[in-house]
Parts: C-alpha cells; structure tokens; sequence
C-alpha cells in the first residue's frame, strides 16, 4: 500500500470488532471533512492526505460490507479473566463462613 494511512492496513482493519470499525469510520470522516475545509481556505499542505483518507473510508467501508455478506470473518471477541485480588485466599474464607453461618441461620429459621 502506497499511499494511504499505515495504521488503517486491511490486515489490522480484519482484527477490528464491528463497534471498533464502526469508531474509525467516524474518525476518518470526521478528518475527511477538516481537510476539505482546509482546503477550501486554502490552508491545507499536504494534499495527498486527502486521497489517503478517502481510501480508508472505502477500505472501511469494504471491511463492514464483506463481513455482512459473509466474505471475511468477523474476529471472536476474546474475554480476559478476572485478577485475583492478592491476599484473597483470607477474603474468600471470611466470605465462606459468612455464607454458611447465614445458611445456618435460614435453616434454623426454617425448622422452627
């Protein structure tokens, strides 16, 4: 890829969740749209960045549609497990004995 944003590579745009994708249409068009008006005033530089950011949005664009036809595959969302608090082994005891004493309470209760 010659031209056009190095972040925003096809093979970076497929690890992308939709809601990801979706968050960096936005960015794109929001960044198409100040270049234009740079270049309305007559304050924009780099011209080529223009074209760059046009290819995003269509490469975007490509990504969202394949995925809904099915063509390339959505990634599976990858969950990270919970850290254990350090210390915790003397937490979860207290909460053992907690929870059995109040089960031994509503037993009690229950019997009566």
């Amino acid at each position: 890829m010659a031209v056009g944003s190095k972040e925003l590579a096809t093979v970076e745009l497929d690890t992308f969740e939709n809601d990801r994708l979706v968050d960096e249409l936005k960015k794109a068009k929001e960044e198409l749209f100040n270049l234009r008006f740079q270049s309305a005033t007559g304050q924009l530089e780099s011209h080529g960045r223009l074209r760059a950011v046009k290819r995003d949005i269509a490469r975007i664009y490509t990504v969202i549609r394949e995925r809904e036809l099915g063509i390339r595959a959505t990634p599976v969302a990858v969950e990270v497990p919970a850290k254990a608090k350090r210390g915790s082994k003397k937490a979860e005891t207290e909460d053992a004995t907690s929870s059995e004493v109040a089960a031994d309470e509503t037993a009690e209760e229950a019997s009566k």
